[in-house]
């Protein structure tokens, strides 16, 4: 039986795991450098970062490792995580009545070494925000630390006037391809 590592310290991986049965064996957060080459583009990018993460993590021979990575794009530049409030007021400010891409990788490393990967590229449009909409947001603090500087599944919700791909991935991995891959990597299904 072929047990599952987890290569993130996301607990939203985790949750949305448990949503198509699967409870990862051990987890492991990949320590890598998550900084942009100059000129990468944005899918590229996240392609990239999935596949380095699930590198980066060691296994056992009956063991298949899962990484995942989204990253936010607007237009071709990638948007970080909102680190502070500053940064997440102008990253929202960015994103206020536009659509940008959730663009969600995932890297899964079968026990005999084939990595297997997937993207879904999510187009979400959000709603003009007024200063007092985003003011309020930052203040709920649920923003930090993430991509683009919100979280679909809490208030950020609301300013989705249109979403067109993967709710999933949007929130940190998409599950119809995740559940390919992990299927193709000999794990079992709860």
């Amino acid at each position: 039986m072929t047990r599952l590592v987890l290569a993130s310290s996301s607990p939203r991986r985790r949750d949305l795991l448990a949503r198509i049965g699967v409870v990862p064996d051990r987890i492991v957060a990949p320590a890598i450098d998550e900084t942009p080459h100059p000129r990468e583009l944005p899918r590229a990018y996240a392609l990239r970062l999935a596949v380095e993460k699930a590198r980066a993590v060691p296994r056992a021979p009956d063991e298949a490792v899962l990484a995942g990575d989204t990253t936010i794009a607007l237009g071709r530049r990638i948007l970080p995580p909102a680190t502070d409030e500053a940064i997440q007021r102008e990253l929202l400010g960015l994103l206020s009545g536009r659509r940008h891409h959730a663009l969600s990788a995932v890297c899964a490393i079968a026990p005999d070494g084939t990595e297997r990967v997937r993207l879904a590229d999510t187009i979400v449009a959000f709603k003009p925000l007024s200063p007092a909409e985003i003011d309020a947001y930052v203040a709920c603090g649920e923003g930090l630390g993430k991509a683009g500087g919100y979280a679909i599944q809490g208030r950020a919700e609301a300013f989705v006037r249109f979403l067109h791909g993967s709710h999933s991935g949007v929130i940190g991995l998409p599950l119809f391809e995740t559940r390919a891959l992990l299927a193709a990597s000999g794990v079992a299904f709860g």
